[in-house]
């Protein structure tokens, strides 16, 4: 399997810029989410329990030190020896600016971290916050504005308490693209009462609006949530595993071959993961995203009339 032979990815487009492996750390910086603490709501997104993808998600160690352990990680299993600081953890621009520029400078004071990926929520990204991202742009660091965004739709969002709307990220791109900086979206695939042609319809509309990267993710049940309580009542059904890879392949010949996808699935461990069970490993879902488009002769954007009539896109066929 080589993904980039179909898709453009996070990892072949920081290998072209850079000229070696560049991979992100996570960082837990100790955020707070204002739909937890009362800003926006209280008991945060029915989904939401970040112990299911941050290893550090109850006492973070300083920064400094987790970006020495994940570079240890990093460079045993990959080699990587340049790194992307990823603020993972809840709502990374959720503090003052001050605050932040503190939490940022560090990351990037490690000589071998190259850039920033900051994670946070449409409704929490003040044109302050935009404009120290910006300037960390400006002094030749990769930075990325990752907006967790999940569905185009109001209903869906309301449903999953995620205490925010579609028109909320709208206005988001529009300022951060004003500022020269790229924009990662998040959307998740089988949200509760949500069609798998809805999912479809929030990567148009997100694509329409001039995303740079996307972060797909299948919604997993995870311990401590919400959405757990949902499942054990049967309210909430899982994704099928079919469904899931369907999704993504359509998605990914309806994207623009400029768009990085930095990310086309997502995992929990096993000790807190209760369904889908094909949630517990990534490579299973990659492989068979990169065997389905290879096998149906589709890369990314083949689907779309302008790259085909062009003749653009990854694809030697």
């Amino acid at each position: 399997m080589y993904l980039p032979d179909v898709i453009n990815t996070f990892g072949q487009a920081m290998l072209d810029r850079f000229g070696r492996k560049v991979q992100k750390i996570s960082i837990n910086a100790g955020m707070r989410c204002p739909n937890m603490d009362g800003s926006k709501g209280r008991g945060g997104c029915s989904f939401c329990n970040n112990a299911s993808f941050n290893p550090h998600a109850r006492r973070p160690p300083d920064i400094t030190g987790q970006i020495t352990s994940g570079r240890e990680v990093i460079r045993r299993r990959t080699g990587a020896q340049r790194y992307i600081a990823y603020f993972q953890a809840y709502t990374n621009t959720y503090a003052d600016v001050v605050t932040l520029k503190r939490l940022y400078d560090t990351a990037l004071a490690e000589p071998d971290v190259v850039g920033l990926s900051v994670g946070t929520r449409p409704d929490c990204v003040p044109d302050t916050v935009l404009s120290l991202l910006a300037g960390y742009r400006d002094k030749g660091y990769e930075v990325w504005l990752e907006l967790g965004l999940q569905s185009a739709f109001d209903e869906t969002l309301r449903r999953v308490n995620r205490g925010h709307g579609f028109a909320e990220y709208v206005d988001a791109v529009r300022r951060a693209r004003q500022y020269g900086l790229p924009v990662c979206t998040h959307l998740i695939v089988g949200l509760p009462g949500e069609t798998l042609d809805q999912s479809l319809a929030s990567h148009a509309r997100v694509v329409d609006l001039g995303t740079a990267g996307l972060k797909l993710h299948p919604l997993h049940v995870v311990r401590g949530t919400q959405l757990a309580k949902q499942w054990r009542q049967g309210a909430y059904h899982p994704l099928t595993f079919d469904d899931y890879v369907d999704v993504v392949v359509r998605m990914v010949s309806r994207t623009p071959s400029d768009v990085v996808f930095h990310r086309l699935t997502a995992t929990a461990s096993e000790d807190i993961l209760l369904a889908p069970a094909w949630c517990a490993g990534k490579w299973r879902v990659l492989n068979a995203i990169h065997d389905r488009l290879v096998h149906a002769r589709l890369w990314q954007g083949c689907a779309l009339p302008t790259e085909c009539m062009n003749g653009t896109g990854l694809s030697s066929w």
